[in-house]
C-alpha cells in the first residue's frame, strides 16, 4: 500500500483507530453528562 515509508505507515494502523475510539469516548461522555439525572424513587421498606 505505502511500500513502507520508514515505518509511519504502519503507525498510522495504530494511532488511527485509537483517535477514532478516543473521539467516541469524547462524544458519548459529553452526550451522557447532557442527559438529565434519574432518582430512583424512595423506598420505605415494605417491600
Amino acid at each position: 500500500m505505502f511500500a513502507h515509508q520508514g515505518g509511519w505507515d504502519e503507525m498510522l494502523y495504530v494511532l488511527v483507530p485509537i483517535g477514532f475510539i478516543v473521539f467516541l469516548l469524547r462524544v458519548a461522555s459529553r452526550r451522557a453528562k447532557r442527559l438529565p439525572r434519574v432518582t430512583p424513587p424512595p423506598t420505605d421498606g415494605s417491600d
